[in-house]
């Protein structure tokens, strides 16, 4: 439409030279206040690296109250409009403004912080701002009305109360309910009598969040859809990060204090392990090995007598025999028992490499 009329514009002014007729044109002022809003928002630009636009559409003024407590010395929450908005972005040539100015539609409210995108969004998912129910809203959470006084007079209000179960007596002239009791629970559908219950007794249940569209944070665009952070696996990711991390400088022998220690640990283990395996002792090893192969051939003579009835009454005769007198004879080691056995040879004899293994 514009380049349509500044194509009209241009024919006219080239007939009315023909002519020797003089037009002046006179451009249109914009207003001090709005020259004064731009710059302003220009300056909250400079100041700040990170906006956030949020949907203002079909929501109560009350939400500004409550962003704005909520992000009290954090943040500054600005209605701008967006040709303003728009101007202010194209004076200071931002880095990637057109794909920013793609979401300058409708009403919205302008954030601007030092806080990073992410960090922003997590706290005004925080922000529950409470209204009223329209006939037709799915309730999303549970409503209690408590024990209470009401400063409702007696009278056609009782039959609504009764609707709902909701003990009520008179007392001093007015209604009070008289227990706990719950009203309406998630999924429910608010009917026009739910509506009325809730004016009367002052109840706003709908709880709405505010709508983020975007953020933008040094010239990087974010849509809302990706704003969505899953803490518990970042962590993982950022422990799993370190632990790889540690593992790689323990097999390097990095000159760092904490990594040395966990180097010499799993060469210790490693070294237990080659000498249990090979029968080499010394007197570090020698209770890891001598340990390690009488559980051998404990695990060896269970399996054998599994095998063998005879060679198991054989080797219960040479237990007896060997036994001294005064000493009860030992009970024929159980599975369970073979393994216990198994799982503390092997915790001691790998005594320092559990901790690298957790490293790893």
């Amino acid at each position: 439409m514009r380049s349509w009329l500044r194509s009209e514009l241009s024919t006219l002014l080239k007939v009315e030279s023909r002519q020797g007729i003089t037009v002046k044109l006179r451009e249109k002022r914009i207003p001090e206040e709005k020259l004064r809003i731009v710059e302003e928002t220009k300056e909250l630009l400079r100041k700040y690296r990170t906006i956030a636009l949020l949907d203002l559409s079909n929501t109560p003024s009350k939400v500004l109250t409550y962003l704005r407590k909520a992000v009290e010395g954090k943040a500054i929450v600005k209605l701008i409009k967006n040709t303003l908005l728009e101007r202010a972005i194209d004076e200071l040539k931002l880095p990637n403004a057109d794909e920013l100015k793609k979401y300058l539609t409708g009403q919205n409210i302008a954030i601007f912080t030092n806080m990073n995108a992410f960090e922003l969004k997590m706290l005004l998912d925080k922000v529950e701002v409470p209204v009223k129910a329209k006939p037709g809203v799915t309730l999303d959470r549970e409503i209690v009305i408590p024990p209470m006084r009401t400063e409702l007079k007696p009278g056609p209000i009782m039959s609504l109360f009764g609707r709902f179960r909701i003990p009520v007596q008179v007392r001093e002239g007015v209604l009070w309910i008289a227990k706990e009791v719950t009203i309406a629970k998630p999924g429910d559908v608010v009917t026009p009598e739910l509506v009325s219950l809730f004016e009367k007794l002052g109840i706003e249940p709908v709880l709405l969040k505010p709508k983020i569209k975007l953020a933008y944070e040094e010239g990087l665009v974010i849509p809302a859809d990706k704003l969505v952070i899953d803490i518990e696996a970042t962590r993982n990711d950022i422990l799993k990060g370190v632990i790889e991390a540690l593992n790689i400088a323990s097999e390097l022998v990095l000159p760092e204090p904490e990594v040395v220690k966990l180097s010499i640990r799993k060469a210790f283990a490693r070294a237990s392990r080659l000498a249990s395996e090979t029968g080499f002792v010394t007197p570090e090893t020698a209770e890891i090995v001598i340990r390690d192969a009488i559980s051998r051939a404990q695990v060896l003579a269970v399996t054998l007598a599994s095998k063998s009835s005879e060679l198991a009454q054989m080797l219960q005769v040479e237990i007896s025999v060997a036994q001294p007198p005064s000493v009860s004879q030992p009970e024929k080691p159980s599975e369970e028992k073979k393994e216990e056995e198994e799982k503390k040879e092997v915790s001691e004899e790998q005594l320092a490499e559990g901790l690298a293994t957790l490293f790893g």
